[in-house]
């Protein structure tokens, strides 16, 4: 029995220790930048520091003071290839694509195509959210400020696809949905609300959303190397590669492509295209006047109307408006991207950060950047970021979850050992028998429904979440299981009788006594 608990022991020593060295090892860079202070001294440090320590493989920059304009690029935009960040390259904007649908709605406005009181059933008569068991009426002016009463949660409800009738699809999805709060009382962020205000362009102007937003707002700007990406165009050779963090590392990720949010999230850009668009937030650069008259209406905030965030802070047009500064913002994030803007419109600075993994660094950027302007302090990076924070938690229980599969492996190969002197012996590891069969049976349960209970389902952790995630919930479900197999072995041996140093070693009984 001795020699038997020494080789487990030794074993499972040895493999805990082989699984150690071999993290440590793959993980070394990523283990020294979360240690590492990092370098806030200047811009180029700052920007050098969050990269690495968020794992971003490029970044692009531009800033935009006074009209005279400068672009910093950082990185790779194909890590495999070593190929760099330029001004030319190009990301997805994620969610600061919004300002860019809302301005399109204040154009159509201003033409007499529509009315921002107007209720969404007017042009999608299908359209019919209902609240407390009542129809709800939804107006146009509520979806630009998120104040709708759609839930967030309703991106999970945007199909995955490329085909031409993916917006109309992600409109059929939502038609019904449940409302969290009556429209117009509360803000509540959604993404699915600017996808409707697609459906809507397209019904008033009988064009695509992308061929009116083209036509329109980006030919008129300058902004001659921006498209809007539905995934049926051929790829240009300047977009960067998407990345993912994964176990502290970037990985490439070709996320999955949703031309029913093209509204929300699926601006294709550059730094130099994103100069033009800054510039005309602030009146500078060449633009015919009504889409200047539209921009200057863009920053403007109805209190009655607009979405309130926080004090002196509210949500309107695609753009979160600092009354009290006159300074709005935006952040972005793909599956495989992020973006950051922020424009003082008093004292004419703006800066656009693009990079191309989902992170907060962009902001953490952009505001740094900002301080640096006007003579502040630079903050210093922090795992608050959710992505990163999950994807650093799930990756050390992953290693935990290895080490818990190695042991019960060892133990169901090596056996299971019981050492029952008495009948009280035999009654107390029946009940702890009897508790861990519970408890890992109520885990498994736990561990499957945990992305329900975060609001959230399998593909959406599948699509945005770090791979670690699911590999834990994969490795800890095949713990659970085994664990129940143990448990349920060990109950079966104390239950077959009195028994004296009971050992199942390799499914046979040594030592039993049975039971008279």
């Amino acid at each position: 029995m001795k020699k038997i608990l020494s080789r487990t022991g030794a074993s499972t020593g040895c493999v805990i220790l082989l699984i150690a060295i071999i993290t440590t090892i793959a993980c070394w860079d990523e283990l020294g930048s979360l240690i590492r202070t990092g370098n806030y001294d200047n811009t180029d440090h700052m920007v050098e520091t969050i990269m690495a320590k968020s794992a971003t493989p490029g970044v692009a920059i531009v800033v935009s003071e006074q009209g005279k304009t400068k672009y910093m690029n950082f990185g790779y935009a194909d890590v495999n290839n070593k190929k760099r960040v330029t001004e030319e390259s190009l990301f997805e904007l994620g969610s600061t694509t919004k300002a860019f649908t809302a301005l399109a709605v204040i154009l159509l406005e201003n033409e007499g195509y529509l009315s921002l009181s107007d209720s969404i059933t007017d042009y999608i008569p299908t359209f019919k959210p209902t609240i407390k068991g009542e129809k709800a009426n939804i107006t146009i002016h509520q979806l630009l400020a998120h104040t709708s009463g759609i839930p967030p949660w309703s991106i999970r409800l945007i199909p995955e696809g490329t085909t031409d009738d993916m917006l109309e699809k992600t409109i059929h999805n939502v038609s019904d949905i449940v409302l969290d709060t009556y429209p117009g009382t509360a803000y509540n962020y959604a993404t699915v609300n600017y996808d409707i205000l697609a459906m809507i362009i397209e019904k008033v102007t009988g064009k695509r959303y992308q061929d009116y937003m083209t036509e329109n707002i980006l030919l008129p700007l300058g902004m001659t190397d921006s498209y809007f990406s539905t995934g049926q165009e051929k790829e240009s050779d300047k977009l960067t590669k998407g990345y993912r963090v994964f176990f502290g590392r970037s990985l490439e990720y070709d996320a999955p492509r949703y031309y029913g949010n093209i509204a929300a999230g699926y601006l294709v850009t550059n730094s130099k295209d994103l100069e033009r668009w800054i510039n005309a937030q602030m009146g500078i650069g060449d633009m015919p006047d009504h889409l200047s008259k539209a921009i200057e209406q863009s920053h403007q905030v109805g209190i009655q109307t607009a979405g309130d965030e926080v004090e002196n802070k509210y949500y309107s047009f695609g753009w979160s408006i600092d009354t009290k500064n006159r300074v709005i913002s935006h952040n972005g994030s793909n599956p495989n991207y992020s973006s950051q803007v922020l424009i003082d419109l008093e004292k004419q600075q703006a800066i656009f950060v693009l990079a191309n993994l989902n992170s907060t660094a962009s902001s953490l950027i952009a505001n740094n950047i900002y301080e640096n302007m006007n003579g502040n302090p630079m903050n210093k990076f922090n795992y608050d970021d959710a992505y990163l924070f999950i994807d650093l938690v799930f990756s050390f229980l992953v290693i935990i979850a290895v080490v818990i599969l190695c042991v019960q492996a060892i133990k169901l190969v090596k056996g299971i050992q019981l050492n029952i002197k008495d009948e009280k012996t035999r009654l107390r590891k029946m009940i702890g028998s009897s508790i861990a069969l519970v408890l890992s049976i109520m885990l498994l349960v736990l561990v499957l429904i945990l992305p329900y209970l975060l609001d959230n389902n399998y593909l959406m952790i599948k699509v945005w979440v770090s791979y670690s995630m699911l590999i834990w919930m994969g490795l800890t479900s095949i713990n659970c299981i085994l664990s129940v197999i143990i448990s349920i072995k060990k109950m079966w041996i104390i239950r077959s009788g009195s028994i004296q140093n009971v050992v199942l070693e390799n499914n046979e009984f040594i030592g039993f006594k049975p039971k008279i």
